[in-house]
């Protein structure tokens, strides 16, 4: 008995993606990502720096995108093929004219003088220069990092180096490197670290 075979459905024809226009609303440039929503409103969605065809900065909230969407394997909303909406971007933050290096090179050299003056023990003198050129160092890798999406030193890290002395040298690395000195929470962290390490030398110098 001769049996027919089922008929096969016809191929499915290549859908184009649908693109969309949104802003971005929420960005965590520590970590590379974010939520988009479209104009005239709708599902956000989450936006990860990987998915820009092109870019020449880094995305801020507000920044006009083009985008298409897709399901993650959990079926969250997520944008890809991503690219910056032509027109006028969202505004930079103004860049600090606080100076910064100055400041932390002021720092060392009266660092260096009080040693040389008998008036700073050398493990205190020594610990703030090279600890301030492993900030520097730090901060300068970090820079990079974000630049090519790579893997980013975390802030506690930063802290840390700044704590133990180092904080010197990051004020001399935020300046040269336009890098944490428009970040609130980051710049609280900085200072606070700065403050607790020059009370621990004036305590132990004293």
């Amino acid at each position: 008995m001769q049996v027919n075979p089922t008929p096969l459905p016809p191929p499915l024809l290549e859908d184009c993606a649908l693109r969309y226009a949104g802003k971005i609303t929420e960005w965590n440039d520590e970590r590379g990502f974010g939520f988009v929503v479209p104009n005239g409103g709708g599902d956000k969605a989450f936006v990860h720096i990987s998915e820009w065809k092109q870019r020449s900065r880094r995305p801020v909230v507000g920044d006009p995108i083009v985008y298409s969407t897709s399901r993650d394997p959990h079926g969250r909303l997520q944008a890809t093929g991503i690219n910056f909406a032509a027109g006028k971007p969202a505004p930079r933050p103004p860049r600090s004219g606080f100076p910064r290096a100055i400041i932390g090179t002021l720092v060392l050299a009266l660092v260096a003088l009080a040693f040389f003056a008998h008036r700073l023990p050398l493990v205190i003198a020594a610990t703030c220069f090279l600890s301030s050129l492993v900030s520097f160092l730090a901060y300068g890798m970090d820079k990079a990092a974000a630049r090519k999406n790579a893997w980013r030193t975390p802030e506690n890290t930063l802290h840390l180096i700044d704590l133990l002395g180092g904080w010197p040298g990051g004020l001399i690395a935020q300046q040269s490197f336009h890098h944490k000195t428009a970040k609130p929470s980051f710049q609280v962290g900085f200072w606070l670290s700065v403050a607790v390490n020059i009370a621990g030398v004036w305590w132990l110098v004293s």
